[in-house]
């Protein structure tokens, strides 16, 4: 049967109970289809995500298959490694690039669903750390749809849900137990009248779909950036429709401003562990070095040794400091 409503809801850390305690709430006779993205390491399997979340329904559910046809009472699990999108009443399972580095991401299922379905879609947010939801929440919005967020108290990992709730005009914001009750309220109301869709979005659902992706056609609603994509190297737009801040690169890949300095902030990591290896190495060479010398050239080398010593014990206590630090203030920020 054609849904009514679609319901699209994302999660990451602590998901999988969540989502087994939503969906016992859902009944056969829901005028809906419930499209999941559960962020998954890329060679893991779904077929025993959703073995368990039948066990807990009365819904059908599925791991989604591409070009599936979309009905209502049925859930839908997006596969390891693959973006869950829905179009003309049928879902497309994708290998496109990653957004807010993660494939499936949240935010390319919540865009699809909103271009297509406008405000027959109701979109929720459950436990999951970082930000991968939060412009799908916000492009649900723009689009006339509802947006639904789990009381970030209530969630066993809160970010997700509290990030959404700073950037985006939430609807909705229960506990868990109360979500399945509200989703039934909601899908028996009488929909809303259509409101237009938005260009960049439409240009934004294209890209995923792979149907575009030039420069040109991000030159239409981003503004270029002096930053680079953190996953491909290629530059980055600036994209400031919404009450979201994201950046773009014209080969797909997406972030909202918190994923890129997440992501930019690990890259910067990564490069500064491997500075200090680097360090490390030159100054075994320069102890070998001094003590096979002799005169002017040895204590030439020792200098030099004193000197990297310092270096090294100052970009370790950094990386063993600074960083945690960092991560605390940020915690303590959402807090």
């Amino acid at each position: 049967m054609k849904p009514s409503y679609i319901i699209v809801i994302g999660t990451s850390a602590g998901g999988m109970p969540a989502l087994t305690q939503l969906v016992a709430q859902l009944p056969a006779t829901l005028p809906a289809a419930v499209l999941v993205v559960q962020h998954l390491a890329p060679n893991s399997s779904g077929e025993h995500l959703v073995s368990r979340l039948s066990q807990h329904t009365q819904l059908r559910c599925h791991l989604a298959t591409h070009q599936e046809l979309v009905e209502a009472g049925h859930l839908y699990l997006a596969p390891a490694d693959r973006h869950l999108l829905v179009k003309d009443g049928r879902l497309m399972v994708t290998k496109g690039p990653h957004e807010n580095s993660y494939r499936p991401a949240v935010d390319a299922l919540f865009r699809a669903a909103a271009v297509n379905y406008g405000p027959a879609v109701i979109g929720v947010i459950l436990t999951g750390m970082l930000h991968d939801g939060t412009a799908g929440l916000d492009f649900i919005k723009r689009c006339g749809g509802q947006a639904v967020v789990q009381d970030p108290d209530d969630a066993e990992f809160p970010s997700m849900p509290y990030t959404a709730l700073r950037s985006v005009e939430v609807d909705y914001v229960v506990p868990l137990s109360h979500i399945g009750a509200l989703l039934q309220e909601l899908t028996s109301q009488t929909l809303p009248p259509p409101k237009p869709i938005p260009d960049d979005l439409k240009a934004e659902a294209a890209i995923a779909e792979r149907v575009v992706g030039s420069t040109e056609d991000i030159d239409k609603f981003g503004e270029q950036v002096p930053l680079t994509c953190p996953d491909c190297g290629g530059a980055l737009w600036k994209l400031e429709q919404g009450n979201v801040l994201r950046f773009r690169c014209h080969t797909g890949h997406a972030f909202t401003a918190d994923a890129l300095f997440e992501s930019s902030r690990h890259a910067l990591e990564e490069t500064l562990w491997v500075a200090l290896r680097m360090m490390e190495e030159r100054k075994n060479l320069l102890s070998s070095m001094a003590t096979r010398g002799e005169g002017q050239w040895s204590v030439q080398q020792e200098e030099r040794l004193d000197e990297i010593k310092s270096h090294i014990n100052r970009l370790r206590e950094f990386l063993l400091n600074g960083s945690t630090g960092a991560t605390k203030a940020s915690d303590q920020k959402q807090a």
